[in-house]
């Protein structure tokens, strides 16, 4: 293989381990969480906010990010948080009151601001519009594997060897990793980009009036809020619930994370591309479409019998991560390459804002008053708004790019 052909993949290949390490240590909590909550006596609500504050830092983070990475090197702004979060991961040895897990787990958030905006640029300029698609459906399977190993690893080391012990495992990658990534030429900005600069596409000012930019975040939000939310409660549903063990409820948690999401974001992606040439909305299409054959699956999934369960979660888990690469796209497409990154910094601010900033909180609230299979009508009904605001979307879309050699 040529060496201009090797390059765009060893870049993509480091980028995604990097991007599943980003969700391992997110997710390393979700599957301890029942265990945290005894050892400090917390409710739900103080449960949830511990995600909810990491949300937080972690989007006041990002506004400086994207100026940053649009003006200076995004290869060093990207190792230096990798180096950052990795460190502050390892912190976990000396956590021993709720205060210190919360302040922890905000200072990983600003770590982790610096990859996620910056990284889909990065990985924008290394392939055409019209592969972006399929491109981000690799790069995205992070979120589901590297949440899967999230919930493996609480699962199965926590039992035996305390909550904190999968924090330390998770930790350790990041280093070697960001280390080698150093070595990664960076690419050009928009050398791939086909599609005019628009005030509208290529202005920060000219941005509050792009409507593909502004529909696709919002979508994205009201995505964000249902699945955010599942993911923080589903294993202590299955635990509090539905009788379940931690190992077991992760086990089974983590299993249809990692094969659904792997599915569903290289299918998506791939459909995405796919129907590109023949619909300009055909990112904002699919994601609608998914997200709505999701409502009514999550409704059977949670209030139905206890023998559809399983498979209602596997199903509505499947159709809430097919939209991750085809949105994704649609956000990137949607705005030129000089202003990507800060475009991206406000995409993911306002998405996390909206999303799972309140939504694992607010399912916590319910869950106290009321029960936590209550708490889940928020997310089911986040879904279908995701899907209306989508659907509205796929008129502004941008031209389909033309397909290159």
């Amino acid at each position: 293989m040529s060496r201009a052909k090797l390059y765009p993949r060893t870049a993509l290949v480091l980028l995604t381990a990097l991007n599943l390490l980003n969700y391992v240590d997110r997710s390393v909590l979700f599957a301890v969480q029942p265990v945290v909550q005894d050892e400090f006596h917390l409710t739900y609500i103080q449960v949830g906010y511990l995600t909810t504050a990491f949300i937080w830092f972690y989007i006041i983070a990002v506004p400086f990010t994207g100026p940053l990475a649009d003006r200076y090197s995004r290869k060093l702004i990207i190792t230096l948080g990798a180096l950052f979060w990795s460190g502050l991961t390892l912190l976990t040895a000396v956590t021993h009151t709720y205060r210190e897990l919360l302040l922890r787990h905000t200072l990983v958030g600003v770590g982790e601001a610096t990859f996620v905006t910056i990284a889909p640029t990065f990985v924008a300029d290394l392939f055409p519009e019209n592969q972006r698609g399929r491109i981000f459906g690799i790069f995205y399977l992070a979120i589901p594997v590297g949440t899967a190993a999230g919930y493996l690893l609480g699962g199965k080391l926590a039992p035996f060897h305390g909550w904190r012990y999968p924090f330390y495992v998770a930790a350790i990658p990041g280093f070697l990793i960001a280390l080698a990534f150093l070595f990664i030429p960076e690419p050009e900005r928009g050398a791939f980009d086909t599609l005019k600069e628009t005030p509208e596409r290529g202005t920060i000012l000219g941005l509050a009036r792009n409507p593909s930019f502004w529909t696709a975040t919002l979508g994205m939000a009201a995505m964000t809020f249902s699945l955010g939310g599942i993911q923080v409660w589903i294993p202590t549903y299955l635990i509090r619930a539905r009788g379940y063990s931690l190992e077991n409820a992760n086990e089974i948690f983590g299993a249809i994370v990692v094969v659904d999401g792997i599915l569903a974001s290289l299918a998506g992606g791939w459909l995405g591309d796919f129907l590109l040439p023949r619909m300009k909305g055909a990112y904002y299409f699919v994601s609608a479409v998914s997200m709505a054959l999701g409502v009514p699956v999550m409704v059977i999934a949670i209030f139905g019998k206890r023998s559809i369960m399983l498979p209602g979660i596997a199903v509505a888990a499947f159709l809430l991560l097919f939209n991750t690469s085809p949105l994704n796209a649609a956000v990137v497409n949607s705005v030129g390459a000089h202003i990507r990154a800060t475009a991206i910094a406000i995409n993911i601010f306002i998405f996390h804002l909206l999303g799972d900033v309140p939504s694992p909180t607010m399912m916590g609230w319910v869950a106290d008053r009321h029960s936590l299979q209550v708490a889940f009508i928020l997310p089911i009904v986040a879904a279908g708004l995701s899907a209306a605001v989508l659907f509205y979307g796929m008129r502004f879309a941008p031209p389909a790019a033309a397909k290159r050699a």
